[in-house]
C-alpha cells in the first residue's frame, strides 16, 4: 500500500508540474511573440518536445494495469529439448535480459544458474530490482524459439532450439500469502558447480514443492541451507502470488475470443538468425537489427505486447 501510495504521490506530482509548465510556456510565448522574440520561441519549442516525451511515458505508463506491476520481479530460463545447443540459447537468453535490465538502469543478481553438461545454461534465476521492473518484463513470459546455423555442428546445419521464460513479481511483506506448510515439499541436495577444490560437499542446496499446485522453485546460491531455504520461501510467495493472478487473468480471458494463444508454454518469439528476423508471434512486430535485441533492446517488441495487452 505504501508504494501505491507513493506511486500515485508521484504520478500527481508529474501532472501538476506538467500543467504548471505549460502555463508558464503559454505565458512566455504570448509575450515572445508580441516582442519578436525569437530566441524565446526557440527556448518554448525544446521545452514543448520535453513535455511531450513526459506525457508520452505517462500514456506508457497507464499500460500498466496489473497490482504488481510496479515491484521488482524475478525471470527464471529453462533450456528446452536440445542439448547444447537448447543451453547455448538459454545462455543467450539470461544476456539478453541482464543487458536490457542495465539499459533501463534496474539492478540485477544472478541468483540461481545450472551450468550446462558443455556448454550454456540448462537454467537460472536472475532478480531484477527497479520501478515497473514485473510490469516492463512480465509479457515476456513464454516459449523463445532460435533458429539459426549451429556452431556446434561442424557441418554448419541449421538448427531450431526452445527455451523458457517466466517472469513474476517480488512479493513484499505488505501482500499476505498463506502457505500451509504441510502442502510444501522440501528436499535439499548438494548445490552443482565446476568442482575442484570449492566444490560443495554438503547438501546445501534446497528444491520446494508446493503440492497443490505443482509449483517448484529452488536454491543453491547461498552458503548455507538455512539462507537457501529463506530465499526458496520467498520465491515460492512470489510464484503462487502470480499463480493467483494467472488464474484469474485466465477466467476473464474465457469470456473473450482471442485468435492468439499466449498462455504460458506456448510460442512468443522467434529468432531467426540465418534471416537476420526477429517477430512477435502475439503482435507481429518484427525486426531485422537481430543484434541490437540480442543485446538487450527489446523495447519495442515491449511496448507493443503492453498496447496490445498481451
Amino acid at each position: 500500500m505504501g508504494r501505491e501510495k507513493k506511486l500515485l504521490g508521484g504520478i500527481v506530482d508529474t501532472l501538476t508540474d506538467l500543467a504548471r509548465d505549460l502555463s508558464d510556456n503559454a505565458e512566455l510565448f504570448e509575450m515572445s511573440r508580441d516582442d519578436g522574440d525569437v530566441a524565446g520561441l526557440h527556448t518554448i519549442q525544446a521545452d514543448v518536445a520535453r513535455l511531450n516525451a513526459i506525457v508520452k511515458d505517462l500514456e506508457f505508463r497507464r499500460m500498466f494495469n496489473n497490482p504488481a506491476d510496479p515491484l521488482n520481479c524475478f525471470l527464471d530460463i529453462q533450456a528446452g529439448a536440445g542439448g547444447t545447443e537448447a543451453c547455448d540459447w538459454a545462455s543467450m537468453l539470461l544476456r539478453q535480459y541482464l543487458r536490457y535490465a542495465e539499459r533501463k538502469g534496474f539492478s540485477t543478481a544472478l541468483e540461481d544458474e545450472t551450468p550446462g553438461d558443455t556448454a550454456g545454461i540448462k537454467g537460472a534465476t536472475i532478480k531484477i530490482e527497479g520501478e515497473y521492473a514485473f510490469g516492463l518484463l512480465r509479457t515476456e513470459t513464454g516459449v523463445h524459439r532460435l533458429v539459426r546455423k549451429s556452431p556446434f555442428d561442424s557441418a554448419g546445419g541449421r538448427h531450431t532450439s526452445f527455451a523458457s521464460v517466466f517472469v513474476y513479481p517480488e512479493i513484499d511483506d505488505s501482500i499476505e500469502i498463506d502457505i500451509n506448510p504441510a502442502d510444501v515439499r522440501i528436499d535439499t541436495f548438494r548445490a552443482s558447480g565446476a568442482g575442484g577444490q570449492h566444490i560443495n560437499k554438503t547438501d546445501s542446496a534446497v528444491r520446494m514443492t508446493h503440492i497443490p499446485t505443482g509449483i517448484v522453485v529452488q536454491c543453491q546460491d547461498g552458503r548455507s541451507q538455512h539462507s537457501n531455504r529463506d530465499v526458496a520461501w520467498k520465491r515460492l510467495r512470489s510464484r503462487l502470488y502470480d499463480h493467483e493472478m494467472r488464474l484469474r487473468q485466465a477466467e476473464q480471458q474465457k469470456l473473450e475470443d482471442s485468435k492468439t494463444d499466449v498462455g504460458w508454454g506456448h510460442q512468443i518469439r522467434s529468432y531467426v538468425l540465418d534471416n537476420s528476423r526477429i517477430k512477435d508471434l502475439r503482435t507481429n512486430y518484427e525486426t531485422s537489427a537481430t543484434q541490437k535485441v540480442l543485446d538487450g533492446d527489446l523495447d519495442a517488441f515491449i511496448e507493443a505486447s503492453l498496447k496490445q495487452g498481451v
